[in-house]
Formats: structure tokens, C-alpha cells, sequence
């Protein structure tokens, strides 16, 4: 099976669960950029419940602009709120400790692009979990592209979410419960090497 999908911040369990069950995993590259979606935002599971992190961005005059053309505006300091929010959610985690050095120098490094950087966000998860997947990038928009299976609806924030993934231990569940189709921060710090594993025991079904 060929995947389509739009590259996202640290992509959620869902995204993952698409491409790691691909022989091929297609990243949308030509498509316009739209607000309020996983392009660049997050969810993780803090103190306090579900938490946004989202990266600013350089807003435009165009009503349209390429997704790839969309700057991150670095005059705000998310990259130390989001660092210093992980922490402070993950720090008891049973494998923050053990991929922090890996996760760290995304928050150190200003990088101009938000897809340059979700791009790297992506590499890094996969270099965690010895993950080769089979990327290729498109050169044009299709709208109802041919011979893959279209998940590029899972970088829309607001659409219902499935709720069908297994339950893990989360820092927080004792006091909210299971949140299910966080980012694959919240699988990785609790989880560690036994990620793949609920990955592959997950399905996700196109709409």
C-alpha cells in the first residue's frame, strides 16, 4: 500500500500508524497552507490534560500561499516554551531521559521553513525508533491521487479523532484517563523501544 500524507509537527499516533503499515509513503509537498491544523501544532499530555503546542508562523497578505513557502516567525521564544512544556510533561516518563538528547537540538536550532523543520522533526523521531520508511515527495497537487491511499486528512486539528487506538500508560492518565492520537512524543517518552510494536497493532481506516 502507497500512503499520501502531509508532513506535521512531530505527527500524531494516527499519522504514524498510516505510514509505518506503507510500502511507500508519499509526503505532500505542493498543497497550500491552511491554519489551524497539524502543520504546526501538537498535542501532548501535560498536567493540566491535553496541550496544544503550536509554532507561530510568518502571517501574508496572500490569501494562499504554498506550504511550503510558510516561514516560522523565530521572533517569539516557542521553541524554549515547547522544550521547556515537554519537560515539564515528560520528565517522569519512563524514556524521556533515554531520547532527550536526540529530541533537544530541534529547540536549539532556529530553522527558517515550518515544512523544512517538521521534515526534521519527522527524521529524528524515525532515527529513535530505527525506522526506515520508504519517503518519496510529490512535485504536483493531485486532488484525487492515483494508487495511494489518501490520509492527508489527518493533518486537519479539528476533525474527530479515532478513539479506537489501544490504551498505554500516560504520565497523567491516573488523573484524565487515556487521550488517545497524541503526537508520537507521547507514545516515544512512554513507551520507548515497544513504540513499533503498538504501531503495527493499530488500524486506521481512510474516511
Amino acid at each position: 500500500m502507497n500512503v499520501i500524507v502531509h508532513p506535521t509537527y512531530f505527527p500524531n499516533i494516527a499519522h504514524f500508524v498510516a505510514m509505518i503499515k506503507a510500502s511507500q509513503v508519499v509526503f505532500e509537498m505542493e498543497d497550500n497552507f491552511l491554519k489551524q491544523t497539524y502543520r504546526n501544532r501538537a498535542y501532548i499530555y501535560g498536567a493540566n490534560g491535553k496541550l496544544a503546542l503550536n509554532i507561530p508562523v510568518v502571517h501574508s497578505q496572500k490569501n494562499r500561499r504554498k506550504y511550503r513557502e510558510v516561514k516560522i516567525f523565530n521572533e517569539e521564544k516557542w521553541q524554549d516554551i515547547h522544550l521547556k512544556s515537554l519537560i515539564s510533561a515528560y520528565r517522569t516518563s519512563p524514556f524521556f531521559e533515554y531520547y532527550e538528547d536526540d529530541i533537544r537540538p530541534l529547540f536549539e536550532q532556529k530553522v527558517d521553513y515550518i515544512l523544512d523543520f517538521n521534515l526534521k522533526c519527522l527524521e529524528v523521531i524515525c532515527d529513535c525508533l530505527q525506522l526506515d520508511l520508504n519517503i518519496s515527495k510529490t512535485d504536483t497537487y493531485e486532488k484525487d491521487p492515483e494508487g495511494k491511499t489518501d490520509f492527508r486528512f489527518l493533518a486537519q486539528a479539528k476533525k474527530e479523532t479515532p478513539k479506537d487506538f489501544e490504551p498505554y500508560t500516560q504520565v497523567f492518565s491516573n488523573k484524565y484517563g487515556f487521550i488517545p492520537n497524541l503526537s508520537i512524543l507521547d507514545l516515544l517518552f512512554n513507551e520507548g523501544p515497544n513504540t513499533l510494536n503498538y504501531l503495527e497493532s493499530q488500524t486506521i481506516k481512510t474516511p
